[in-house]
C-alpha cells in the first residue's frame, strides 16, 4: 500500500517508516499536517498514520481535511492513552482505528494490515457493482419492436423518481429483468434492491417477511428479525406475483406505502422506512378488483407507472436480436450464428414461455449442435407443430380454425423442405401428399421464395 506517515516526532517516524517499508509497503514522511495535505493530490494515499498531538494542526483538524477532500481514504489514529477521548471522538468522525502509544512493531503491521483487507473488501465491492450495473444497463432488457422502445422511454423518465410501478405481462416475459433495469438506472441504485416473491410464501411467513417480527411474536420467533422493507431502507423492493398478497395483508401494505413505516410482527412500534416499490404481475387486477381479490385502493398505489411487457408473439421482430443475444451469452468462446431457415422458424413459432422459453431453447441449441451454423433440422419438432397454447386454444382467445391451420401448414412445408434440402419432391414424400398438391401450397402461401 502507500501510506502517508504524519508525525512531529522524528524518531517515531523514522523507525515506523523501516518497519512499514520492510513490510512491502510505499512510506511518505511527514513531520507536520499540513505538508501531509499538500501531497495528496500529487501521491493519493491508501492508508493515512497521524498522531494526534501535533503543532499547529492537530490530528484531529487533519482527520477532517482529509475526509472533506476525500472521504474514501483510508485514516488511523496514534495517541497517548491521555488522549484516548478525542482518539474516540475520531473514530466517530470516520477514523478506521487508533493506537494508543506506546506500541509494539506487530500491532502496526496488524493494523496495515487489516486495512489492506478492508480495501480490497472495498475494491471487490465496486468491481462488483461495475458488473452489476453492466449487467442491467438499458441494452440488457433487449428489444427494437415499438412496444419495448415505449417501454425504455418511460424508464428514462421515471427511474430517477420514487414512484411505485406496477409491471405487467405473460410468464416468462422479462417482469423480473425489467425490475433489475428500473432499480440499478435510478438514484437508489447504490443502495439495497431486496425482491420478494409472493406466490410461494405462506401468509404468515409473507407477513414476517415483508414486516419483521420481534422476538416471541409467534411460536419460533426466537429472535428478532428485520422486514424485507426494512432491508430496503433507501432502497427498492421488488414485490413479485403481487396478486398473491392476501386481502388482510393487503390493508398492512396499504398503510405502509401511505404511512412510510412499518410495525412488526409482535408490536406496535413503527419503523420509518423510504423505499420505492416495483410490483409485478401476470393477471389483470382490475379483474380482480371486480371479483374482490384485491384492494382498489392498494391498486392505485402501486399502479402509479403502469408498465406492460406484450408477449414475444406480438413482439416477433425481437425475436432475432433476442435469439442472437442469447446465443453469444452461451456460445462464449465457441462463435455459433443461426441458418436464415432456423431463424424463420424461431419467428414463425408461437412462444407460449415467451423469453424464458426463447433462452432456454438457444442454451439448448448451443449444446446440442454440432457445427458453427444452428441448421433448421436441429430445431426441435414442437417447434413446428404448436402455433397456440393449449391454454389459449381453450380460452377462446385464438379461435380462427383457418388461420391456425395455415401456420400449421407453413411450419411444416418449411420443416419438410429444410429437411429434404430443398427437394420439394422428397419434401412432399415426407408429408405423405403429391408433388402438385405441394407445388400449389408453397404458391398458396408464397413460400416459393424460401427455397
Amino acid at each position: 500500500m502507500k501510506i502517508f506517515l504524519v508525525d512531529d516526532e522524528r524518531i517515531l517516524r523514522v523507525s515506523l517508516g523501516i518497519e512499514l517499508r520492510d513490510a512491502g509497503h510505499q512510506v511518505f514522511e511527514f513531520s507536520e499536517a499540513m505538508a501531509a495535505l499538500r501531497n495528496l493530490c500529487e501521491e493519493k494515499p491508501d492508508l493515512i498514520i497521524t498522531d494526534i498531538r501535533m503543532p499547529e494542526m492537530d490530528g484531529i483538524e487533519l482527520l477532517a481535511r482529509i475526509k472533506e477532500y476525500d472521504p474514501d481514504i483510508t485514516v488511523a489514529i496514534m495517541t497517548a492513552h491521555s488522549s484516548l477521548d478525542t482518539a474516540i471522538q475520531a473514530l466517530k468522525l470516520g477514523a478506521y482505528d487508533y493506537l494508543i502509544k506506546p506500541f509494539r512493531t506487530d500491532e502496526i503491521l496488524h493494523l496495515v494490515k487489516r486495512v489492506n483487507e478492508f480495501l480490497e473488501i472495498k475494491r471487490d465491492n465496486r468491481r462488483l457493482q461495475k458488473q452489476v450495473s453492466q449487467a442491467f444497463d438499458f441494452s440488457s432488457f433487449a428489444g427494437e419492436s415499438q412496444a419495448i422502445r415505449k417501454i425504455f422511454k418511460l424508464i428514462r423518465s421515471v427511474a430517477q423518481s420514487s414512484a411505485s410501478i406496477l409491471i405487467t405481462g405473460e410468464t416468462g416475459t422479462g417482469k423480473e429483468m425489467l425490475a433489475n433495469v428500473i432499480h440499478y438506472n435510478s438514484q437508489r441504485s447504490q443502495k439495497p434492491f431486496i425482491k420478494v416473491s409472493c406466490a410461494i410464501l405462506a401468509r404468515e411467513v409473507l407477513e414476517s417477511e415483508l414486516f419483521g417480527h420481534e422476538k416471541g411474536a409467534f411460536t419460533g420467533a426466537e429472535k428478532s428479525r428485520k422486514g424485507r422493507f426494512e432491508s430496503a431502507d433507501q432502497g427498492t423492493l421488488y414485490l413479485d406475483d403481487v396478486d398473491d398478497i392476501p386481502l388482510e395483508l393487503q390493508v398492512k401494505l396499504l398503510r405502509v406505502l401511505q404511512e412510510k413505516e412499518v410495525e412488526p410482527v409482535g408490536t406496535h412500534q413503527p419503523v420509518k422506512v423510504d423505499v420505492r416499490i416495483i410490483s409485478s404481475t401476470k393477471y389483470n387486477l382490475q379483474q380482480f378488483i371486480k371479483e374482490g381479490k384485491f384492494r382498489d385502493d392498494l391498486f392505485f398505489r402501486l399502479n402509479v407507472v403502469p408498465m406492460h411487457i406484450p408477449p414475444l408473439r406480438e413482439r416477433k421482430e425481437d425475436i432475432p436480436l433476442l435469439a442472437n443475444r442469447f446465443l453469444m451469452e452461451f456460445a462464449e468462446g465457441n462463435p455459433k450464428k443461426f441458418s436464415e431457415e432456423a431463424m424463420k422458424i424461431l419467428q414463425s413459432y408461437h412462444w407460449p414461455g415467451n423469453v424464458r422459453e426463447l433462452k432456454n431453447l438457444i442454451e439448448r441449441l448451443v449444446l446440442t449442435s454440432e457445427g458453427n451454423t444452428i441448421t433448421a433440422e436441429e430445431i426441435p419438432s414442437e417447434l413446428l407443430l404448436t402455433p397456440y397454447s393449449d391454454e389459449e386454444i381453450s380460452s377462446g382467445s385464438h379461435w380462427n380454425l383457418e388461420e391456425i391451420l395455415s401456420k400449421t401448414e407453413i411450419k411444416l412445408l418449411r420443416a419438410a423442405l429444410s429437411r429434404s434440402a430443398g427437394n420439394k419432391s422428397q419434401a412432399a414424400t415426407l408429408l405423405g401428399i403429391p408433388l402438385s398438391t405441394f407445388r400449389n401450397k408453397l404458391a398458396k402461401f408464397g413460400l416459393d421464395s424460401d427455397e
